[in-house]
């Protein structure tokens, strides 16, 4: 035989251009997967790991596929099941075979849908309802171009509903026109598996029908394009209103005595004709109805429309039923629509039915949790099948979050219209009262449905719910004037009603009925289990974020020597709430402390240990420790384990926190981490580069290793970029951190001036897509204390040098323009250099004053005694220093250094204020003995 042919245009590996020897349906097919972002070297199969091993499909399916791949014993075939949702069930191939499947993740529970896959031969089947022959060149992933796909759908003869797919892959040199054939012949197999395994009756009258069937022709394939013929081919594409209409018309049919033919007019001047056939089969008695096809538009022969959508088709078996009789000019291929015995034909169609309906509910709703998306789902599902109109109408304070009441609601009970949906035809049209507040009186069957809590059916008049009783028009207009069929059944979810989904059925020739009430009652409480999690999580999960938030800082401080920007973006609705947090806490001598951390976790449990952890940084902060001092400290506290939880462990462990201090006189940035990334830094001259941190562990684990700083010199205008993990981390879950960082340095290159600006800019360049973990982003440009602004000096311990250290500082003050705080300054310098002297030991004594939007002095010594307040007895002369330095500034404290300590001051000019006079009567009487 001819090998498949490589299409001209290709390359020299074998890889075509996009439109090069591909047919139309192939290429559309490319186009979506290129749409969706699909990998064409490697695609990302998600796995189903809760596959049913036992399932019909798999059952009916095994004895037949092991036959298959013994037929082909010799030559390198795979074979592989999907079920209806492109997850692959089973497969069978030689063990070199299974090795390539495993490595292009084609493994069971993969699924291979085309969203996730690409172009495949499962996909088309799947897709087409047709069998279906991708052919090497064609497929969109670029190892598949070697082989060739056969695939097969796999059909319930009672509906012709496509259970699944089988596929056959072979290498494109040894793939034959036989094997297609050879695979048909299996899924017809396994549909007849599939039929032994249904009910005893169903299986008379279907096996009486097959044997009346004239099976027609033999599939051909063609070598040049791929494509498997055969005579018949697919049926028209139905909407979903006109595969009810033909249902019940079939279901008609079975039940009349003696009417044999009906004719159904559709959209585009087609008719659809629906031919009775008399089934006997031992004591079942029944019919089939086959249906065929006609366009009176023009020649009189059908015209198939081409491939059908997923569900909008009429069922189909496994091959074209014979040709129906002549009828308005010619005929077409028939199909097989229905089954039945003529006295519970009906009720069988319509059970079949409820169970669709019930199945399409379990699949879909629920499917997100937002509520107002839930209750559109449930009207989406129900229309046309159930009903012409669906309303739901929710309670306010449910859509608040709030918990409803318990029991049923009392008549008037307010609520607002969340979904009002009439099909696809009233997509456009103003149906009404969406988003509305809305209310019904005592004695409408809505007020009875919601004060019983039990579903119930009644009339409606449209006169008499328009425009009542808020004024607003009423959906049941768009159904127009006159009597309607209602069925009203409440949202109830753990004891509570959470709203009402009201059923209209235009006019009153199908009234709602007792199994319509029960199928209602179900839908509507399905629906609001899910609307009731949907409501609990946006409580939580609004809570959790509003916990974090107010954890957070509300504003970032204004500072001279450092200007701040930041960012906190929290992952999207499955992820939840996270614990990453930022900080910039201002320290004395016009020092800064930058802060980034992030908790593991989600949750309120997450955002509660990051609000713990910031306000002991903060508290730490205050203390003026070194950055590795602060992280042992939080160590410590996250590795001490309460009484009586010994088996408990901390939330908090295993959070990462990266704690760094700029100083502006010195230009240093010293840093320490605890397993957080470390920061990144762009100097004035366009050089983006990570800071070289000593590892340490994460808290709650530093017994492995202590903490350790580094320093690095900081230019004046350099930026400092500190991040939390999950600005590093990709939507689609890939870890490739170097590369990810050199995107992160890459985007800090082309940093202008604005910080705002620039913290957009890396968020775009990094997360075009939204977060898939929290991300706390802190940028900080810092600069240097102009030389005019800092004043220090050096003196010997001795008592001689307080009086020096006043004549400078006033010297000084008056060069600054700041004599207003000569006596204020003068006393707080006299008092912190007599206590250098008389207590710092016999090393030499600092002074120096920081000039900013206040007035900072220093004096430091080599002693690392702490200064404190105490209160002097009436008869000391000494101890009121300290406390008349807290008097006379804003705040004061004191930090420690290697060697020796520095105790500083702060004071506001206010020079616009006079000084108040010094009331000495009454600070001496503050330290008088009480008595």
């Amino acid at each position: 035989m001819e090998s498949y042919p490589t299409p001209s245009g290709s390359d020299q590996d074998g890889r075509a251009p996009l439109d090069a020897g591909v047919r139309p349906e192939i290429l559309a097919s490319w186009q979506r997967s290129q749409s969706l972002g699909i990998d064409r070297e490697r695609a990302v199969l998600p796995i189903e790991r809760d596959l049913d091993p036992d399932s019909r499909l798999i059952r009916a399916a095994t004895p037949v596929l092991n036959r298959l791949y013994e037929r082909f014993s010799g030559i390198p075939v795979t074979v592989a099941l999907a079920d209806s949702r492109a997850h692959i069930v089973d497969r069978w191939g030689d063990p070199a075979g299974l090795e390539l499947m495993d490595a292009a993740s084609l493994v069971p529970g993969a699924n291979v849908d085309e969203r996730f896959m690409g172009t495949s031969s499962v996909s088309m089947v799947l897709s087409t309802r047709a069998p279906f022959v991708v052919v090497g060149h064609e497929h969109f992933l670029h190892d598949l171009k070697e082989l060739t796909c056969m695939a097969a759908p796999v059909r319930d003869p009672v509906g012709g509903t496509v259970r699944g797919a089988v596929n056959l892959s072979v290498p494109r040199e040894l793939a034959d026109p036989g094997m297609a054939l050879v695979l048909q012949d299996a899924t017809e197999r396994i549909g007849e598996r599939l039929l032994e395994l249904s009910t005893a009756r169903e299986l008379e009258l279907t096996h009486s029908f097959r044997r009346a069937m004239e099976r027609g022709g033999h599939a051909e394939l063609d070598l040049e394009s791929g494509e498997l013929s055969r005579r018949g081919g697919p049926p028209p594409r139905l909407a979903s209103q006109e595969r009810l209409i033909l249902l019940e018309r079939a279901v008609e049919l079975i039940s009349s005595n003696g009417e044999a033919f009906a004719e159904v007019p559709l959209a585009g001047s087609r008719v659809a004709v629906l031919r009775r056939r008399e089934l006997h089969h031992g004591d079942a008695e029944g019919a089939a109805v086959e249906v065929s096809f006609e366009d009176t538009g023009g020649t009189g022969t059908a015209r198939p429309a081409g491939a059908t959508a997923t569900d909008g088709r009429v069922p189909l078996p496994d091959r074209p039923a014979e040709v129906a009789e002549p009828h308005a000019g010619g005929t077409t291929d028939a199909w097989l629509l229905l089954v039945g015995e003529p006295g519970v034909g009906r009720l069988a169609a319509e059970a079949r039915g409820r169970l669709s309906l019930l199945n399409e509910a379990g699949v879909r709703l629920g499917t997100t949790l937002d509520l107002w998306r839930t209750a559109e789902q449930l009207a989406e599902i129900t229309v046309p099948r159930f009903a012409d109109l669906v309303v739901v109408d929710l309670v306010e304070s449910v859509l608040a979050g709030e918990e409803p009441p318990p029991g049923p609601l009392r008549p008037g009970a307010p609520l607002r219209r969340v979904a009002a949906w009439a099909g696809e035809g009233s997509r456009d049209l103003p149906i009404g009262g969406v988003n509305e507040p809305t209310g019904y009186p005592a004695g409408t069957p809505q007020a009875r449905c919601l004060e019983t809590g039990r579903p119930v059916t009644d009339s409606v008049v449209t006169a008499a719910l328009a425009g009542h009783p808020t004024g607003q028009a009423h959906p049941v207009q768009f159904l127009g004037e006159g009597v309607h069929s209602y069925l009203g059944a409440p949202l109830s979810a753990r004891g509570s009603v959470l709203g009402l989904a009201g059923f209209y059925r235009r006019g009153r020739t199908r009234p709602y009925e007792q199994d319509d009430l029960t199928l209602a009652g179900e839908l509507a409480a399905r629906a609001a289990i899910s609307m009731d999690n949907a409501r609990r999580y946006g409580r939580e999960h609004h809570a959790s974020l509003t916990l974090q938030r107010s954890l957070l800082p509300h504003a970032l401080p204004r500072l001279s020597t450092v200007g701040l920007a930041s960012r906190y973006l929290p992952a999207d609705a499955r992820s939840g709430v996270g614990g990453d947090w930022f900080d910039a806490i201002p320290l004395s001598g016009m020092r800064v402390a930058l802060v980034v951390g992030d908790v593991p976790g989600n949750g309120l449990q997450a955002a509660a240990t990051m609000g713990r952890l910031r306000t002991a940084v903060r508290t730490l902060a205050g203390l003026d420790l070194l950055p590795e001092e602060v992280l042992a400290h939080l160590d410590d506290l996250v590795s001490r384990t309460p009484e009586g939880d010994a088996g408990d462990q901390d939330p908090a462990t295993g959070t990462t926190c990266l704690y760094a201090i700029y100083d502006p006189v010195s230009c240093r940035c010293t840093a320490a981490t605890a397993g957080h990334p470390p920061p990144a830094l762009l100097t004035p001259d366009g050089r983006a580069q990570l800071i070289d941190l000593p590892t340490g562990p994460p808290l709650g684990l530093g017994g492995i290793q202590p903490y350790e700083s580094a320093t690095v010199e900081l230019p004046g205008g350099s930026l400092l970029t500190m991040y939390t993990d999950g600005l590093l981390k990709e939507s689609r879950g890939y870890e490739d951190t170097g590369a990810r960082t050199e995107q992160l340095l890459a985007s800090l290159r082309l940093a202008g001036p604005e910080l705002e600006d620039t913290c957009d800019l890396v968020t775009d360049a990094l997360l075009p897509s939204g977060p898939s973990d929290d991300v706390a982003l802190l940028l900080a440009r810092v600069h240097a204390l102009p030389e005019d602004r800092m004043a220090s000096w050096e003196f010997p311990s001795d008592p001689a040098a307080v009086a020096r250290a006043r004549a400078l500082t006033r010297a000084q003050l008056a060069a600054w323009g700041m004599s207003e705080l000569d006596f204020n300054t003068g006393l707080v310098v006299s008092e912190l250099v007599t206590n250098a002297v008389r207590y710092g030991g016999p090393g030499p004594v600092g002074l120096r004053l920081l000039r900013d939007d206040s007035l900072i002095c220093e004096v430091s010594d080599g002693s690392n005694t702490s200064p404190r307040i105490r209160r002097a007895a009436t008869t000391e002369e000494g101890g009121r220093g300290l406390f008349l330095v807290a008097q006379y500034t804003k705040s004061w404290g004191a930090r420690y250094m290697p060697q020796g300590k520095t105790v500083w001051a702060e004071q506001i000019p206010q020079p616009e204020q006079p000084v108040p006079e010094t009331d000495e009567e009454a600070l001496l009487a503050m330290f008088d003995d009480p008595g």
